[in-house]
C-alpha cells in the first residue's frame, strides 16, 4: 500500500464497475483489493501470470508497484529485487460475459442465477441456463467479423470455441448460417460434458474434510517456504528488519 499509489488505484476500471454510482460508499477493501493482488503476484517473485483480458490492468499495477519498489529500495543501477511480471492471456473466451447481458462481465455478484454458469450447478441448470441465454433474432454468422456489435452471439461462440479447444473461425465454419435453435443445443452438450464432472468432483471433495485440510496445509507450507524468504529481504530492505 505504501509504494501504491492513488492515481493508480483512481484508474481501476474494475474498481469503477462494481462501486458504480454509489463510489463515496465502496468500502475501502474493494478500492485497494488490486493492492493485494499484486503483493500475492510479488510475493513468489513471479514472472509470468495466467489471467482473463479483464485482470491484466491489475496485473499491470503490480508491474508498476514492482518497478517503483525497485527504484526507491534499490536504485536504477542495482539489479531489480521484483521481475515485472508478464500476463499470460490465452484461449478463445478469455473474457466470459453474462448469459443475461453480453456487454457485461460474468459475475457471482450479478443478481440473476441465470446470468452465469457455476461449477456446481447440475447438467440440468447447465443446459437450462444456456437455452435461456440472451441472443438475437440472425443466425450465426460465416466468419468472425460477422461477430461485431452481436456482444451475446460473439460471448455464445467463444463458449463453444474455449470448451471444444477450437478457434472462433472453426466453429462459425460449422455452425454459420444456422439458428441459435440449433446452436444452443450443442453448446448445451458440450457444457454440460466439460462442467458437469467439475461440480462432481467437488461434491466428492467436500465429502472429504479431512483431506482438503491436508491439502491446504500442505499448499500453505509450499506457499510459505517461497514467499517467506521474500517477504524477510523484503523487511530488511525497507527497514523493518530487528
Amino acid at each position: 500500500n505504501c509504494v501504491s499509489r492513488i492515481g493508480w488505484l483512481n484508474r481501476m476500471t474494475q474498481f469503477k464497475e462494481k462501486a458504480g454510482k454509489n463510489r463515496e460508499n465502496a468500502s475501502v477493501g474493494l478500492y485497494v483489493y488490486p493492492n493485494l493482488m499484486a503483493a500475492d503476484i510479488l510475493a513468489y517473485r513471479a514472472t509470468h501470470v495466467p489471467v482473463g483480458d479483464d485482470q491484466k490492468q491489475h496485473l499491470e499495477l503490480a508491474r508498476d508497484i514492482a518497478q517503483k519498489f525497485n527504484h526507491d529500495y534499490l536504485g536504477e543501477d542495482a539489479a531489480p529485487f521484483f521481475p515485472l511480471p508478464e500476463p499470460v492471456i490465452t484461449g478463445a473466451a478469455t473474457r466470459v460475459m453474462s448469459l443475461r447481458d453480453g456487454s457485461r462481465k460474468m459475475s457471482k455478484s450479478e443478481p440473476s442465477e441465470m446470468s452465469r454458469i457455476t461449477l456446481t450447478d447440475d447438467a440440468d441448470e447447465i443446459a437450462k441456463k444456456i437455452r435461456k441465454a440472451k441472443t438475437d433474432p440472425d443466425p450465426l454468422p460465416t466468419d468472425k467479423s460477422g461477430l461485431e456489435g452481436r456482444p451475446e452471439a460473439s460471448n455464445l461462440v467463444g463458449i463453444f470455441a474455449a470448451l471444444s479447444g477450437q478457434e472462433v473461425e472453426t466453429v462459425l465454419a460449422e455452425y454459420g448460417g444456422r439458428q441459435f435453435s440449433d446452436f444452443k443445443p450443442a453448446l448445451a452438450d458440450l457444457a454440460v460434458e466439460m462442467i458437469a464432472p467439475i461440480g462432481a468432483e467437488m461434491s466428492r471433495l467436500l465429502d472429504a474434510p479431512e483431506h482438503l485440510e491436508t491439502v491446504l496445509a500442505d499448499g500453505a507450507a509450499r506457499a510459505e517456504a517461497i514467499a517467506g524468504p521474500v517477504l524477510a529481504q523484503v523487511k530488511e530492505m525497507v527497514g523493518f528488519s530487528a
